[in-house]
């Protein structure tokens, strides 16, 4: 017997594409603009929302029968805050410097509407296994987005990727910069990611007509 049924594997796969958090459902853009000058911090703030989501998920599943209806999204905004507190702590210990540069965006992680949503409309209907994939799956389309957009941004803006040069050195004038390229500062202000978002959400339609129905 398979591990993941159809249905299941679904909840992985359909928020990487046909309903990806970001470019389809138009939810997370706050983080999308603000932590992903730098593919480090893209790539951080994935794995943090990953932990969270699943994990989250899965409690929730486990409470929803004993989780009174008038305060579920209290006993949501609890579960969800003590794990990013876990987050923001184990940053702190083994990557100060970055725990710094994401600073408060850790923490908005309480109050970011992909998980919040997930909770609401899927982990209080479902098992722990189905909602532990689908907290996965959302958080994968969430961090696979940030990675994209922070790639691209650093690239550009810096010529660096995870703080490394990989386009040659500005000031020697080594590498592709010998050809009189400048790095572009305006990809590492936030309005560049709605822009690199932008060209990302019209790749993906323009592959799949159907979403532009659908939405």
């Amino acid at each position: 017997m398979a591990l993941l049924s159809k249905k299941d594997t679904n909840l992985i796969l359909d928020p990487l594409t046909d309903n990806n958090p970001i470019t389809i459902q138009v939810l997370g853009i706050c983080s999308a603009l603000a932590i992903t000058a730098e593919l480090e911090a893209s790539i951080v703030m994935a794995i943090s929302v990953i932990f969270v989501m699943a994990t989250g998920n899965v409690v929730i599943s486990l409470m929803r029968d004993i989780i009174p209806s008038k305060i579920r999204i209290i006993a949501q905004l609890i579960v969800v805050a003590t794990l990013v507190i876990i987050v923001d702590q184990v940053l702190k210990a083994y990557a100060y410097e970055l725990s710094k540069t994401l600073g408060a965006f850790i923490g908005l992680i309480i109050t970011n509407c992909i998980i919040m949503g997930r909770f609401e409309a899927f982990a209080l209907a479902n098992g722990p296994w189905r909602s532990f994939l689908d907290g996965i799956g959302n958080a994968l389309g969430y961090g696979i987005i940030l990675i994209i957009v922070g790639f691209f941004r650093e690239l550009l803006g810096s010529g660096t990727l995870l703080g490394f040069p990989v386009l040659g050195d500005p000031i020697t004038k080594t590498g592709l910069y010998a050809t009189g390229y400048e790095n572009n500062g305006f990809m590492i202000i936030p309005p560049a990611a709605l822009i690199v978002v932008g060209i990302i959400i019209w790749v993906q339609r323009s592959r799949n007509p159907a979403l532009v129905e659908e939405n």
